[in-house]
C-alpha cells in the first residue's frame, strides 16, 4: 500500500510559540497516527517526538517527512524514551486495551482514538490499570473538536439553547475503503464500536449519562459481500438518566449524498432554539432569538488549519485541538472530557445497543457498567 505525503495548504498553519512545560507526544500506529504527528506544528503545548508501527513502510514514509522524530518498529522502545510524555494510540480497536496498559505502567498518560475498547474484558483491563497507576487517558472522539461542534458546544454553554429537549446524532458513511485499508474492522469488531463511536458519543456528551437503549440493526448489501461479522446499519433510540430522549443513526454501506446528508451531523432541539453542526462541511447552523436562521460556514477560514491542504477531508485541526486541550489539562491539572471513566461509560452504552440490536428488547446501561466496575 502506498502512504500519501501529506501536503502543506498554500496558506501555511503558523506554529505558535512552545509552552515551557509542553508534552511530547509519541505516536503508536502510523496510518491515521501521522496525521497527528504532522498536526501538532498548530500546537503551544504538545509536539511530536516520536513514532512506532510494525509496517516498515509506514515507518519510511513517516520517517521521510518527518526526520527529525524518532520511529521505531519496538513499542518498548519507544514507551522508555523520557521526553514521551504522552502516547497516542491509532492501532487496531481490538489492540487499544494492551497498548494503553503498557503505556500506563511506563508511566505515560495516553490518547486513544475512538473507540477506546470494543469488550468487556478490554474494559476491565484498561480501568484496572488506571487504578494501579494513577495515569491520565484522554479518547479522541475528534468529531467534538472540530468547528462547528465546537461553536454548536459553546451556544450550548452559553444557555442560548434553553433547556435541552432531544438530540439527534448520525454518522453515514461508505466504507469499502476502510475495509480495504484495514481488513480486521470486518472481522474483529462491530460496527456499534466503529461508526457509531461518533453519533453514540455525541448523545452521551449532551444528554449525560445514558439509563436505556433501544436498538434495531441490519446489514447492508456492501456488508453482505464483505462477509462482515456484525450489521454495519444501526437505529438507536436512548433515554438518559435526567429523562431526555436522543437517537442515533449509522449505516456504512450507503451510497452517500452529500448534498442532502453529511456524513456526521448533529441536531439539538431546545426550549429556546434549535441547532445543527456538520462534518465534512463546516456549518454550524442555528435559530436566533428573534427565530431568524443563521448559518455560519467555516469552510475558507478553517480548511488550512482543519484539513492542511484543499484537499477536504482528514483530521489534522481536530487532532490538534484534542492534544493541546490534553496537554492542557495535564500541565494545569485540569480535569478534560471525555477522560476515562467517561469513555468506558460510552463504550458500556455502545455494548448495551449491540445486545440490544441482536436481542430486538431495551436494554439498560447500568448492569454493563457494574460488568466493568463502574457502578
Amino acid at each position: 500500500m502506498a502512504f500519501i505525503k501529506h501536503i502543506p495548504g498554500s496558506r501555511p498553519v503558523e506554529t505558535p510559540a512552545p509552552h515551557p512545560k509542553r508534552k511530547g507526544i509519541g505516536v503508536i500506529g502510523l496510518h491515521e497516527g501521522r496525521t497527528l504527528l504532522v498536526s501538532l506544528n498548530r500546537c503551544s503545548k504538545a509536539y511530536a517526538v516520536a513514532g512506532c508501527d510494525l509496517d516498515e513502510a509506514k515507518l519510511a514514509a513517516s520517517r521521510e517527512e518527518l526526520p527529525e522524530l524518532f520511529f521505531t518498529q519496538d513499542y518498548n522502545a519507544m514507551l522508555a524514551r523520557p521526553e514521551v510524555d504522552i502516547v497516542a494510540i491509532y492501532t487496531p480497536d481490538h489492540l487499544h486495551a494492551t497498548h494503553i496498559a503498557a503505556a500506563f505502567d511506563a508511566g505515560k498518560d495516553v490518547i486513544c482514538t475512538k473507540p477506546l475498547v470494543n469488550s468487556i474484558e478490554d474494559a476491565k483491563l484498561v480501568l484496572a490499570a488506571a487504578k494501579r497507576t494513577g495515569r491520565r487517558l484522554l479518547v479522541g472522539q475528534s468529531t467534538r473538536f472540530f468547528e462547528p461542534f465546537r461553536r454548536q458546544r459553546s451556544a450550548f454553554e452559553r444557555d442560548e439553547l434553553g433547556t435541552l429537549e432531544l438530540a439527534d446524532a448520525h454518522y453515514i458513511h461508505r466504507m469499502d475503503w476502510y475495509y480495504d485499508k484495514s481488513p480486521w474492522a470486518a472481522t474483529k469488531t462491530d460496527w456499534v464500536f466503529l461508526g457509531m463511536s461518533h453519533p453514540l458519543d455525541l448523545l452521551w456528551w449532551y444528554l449525560g449519562p445514558i439509563r436505556e437503549v433501544h436498538a434495531f440493526a441490519s446489514t447492508s448489501a456492501l456488508g453482505r459481500e464483505r462477509s462482515i461479522a456484525g450489521p454495519d446499519i444501526y437505529i438507536v433510540n436512548v433515554r438518559s438518566e435526567s429523562g431526555i430522549s436522543g437517537r442515533a443513526m449509522g449505516h456504512y454501506g450507503v451510497h452517500e449524498l452529500p448534498a442532502a446528508r453529511n456524513c456526521i451531523e448533529l441536531m439539538l432541539y431546545g426550549s429556546r432554539s434549535t441547532s445543527l453542526a456538520q462534518y465534512h462541511d463546516m456549518k454550524y447552523i442555528h435559530s436566533a432569538a428573534d427565530g431568524t436562521e443563521v448559518t455560519e460556514d467555516h469552510l475558507y477560514a478553517g480548511r488550512h488549519y482543519y484539513f492542511n491542504s484543499e484537499v477536504h477531508g482528514m483530521h489534522y485541526g481536530e487532532f490538534a485541538n484534542y492534544a493541546e486541550y490534553f496537554a492542557s489539562g495535564l500541565i494545569d491539572g485540569t480535569p478534560c472530557s471525555p477522560e476515562l471513566d467517561e469513555g468506558l461509560s460510552t463504550f458500556a452504552v455502545m455494548e448495551a445497543v449491540r445486545r440490544s440490536a441482536r436481542s430486538g428488547e431495551p436494554v439498560e446501561v447500568p448492569p454493563i457498567l457494574g460488568e466493568i466496575g463502574l457502578d
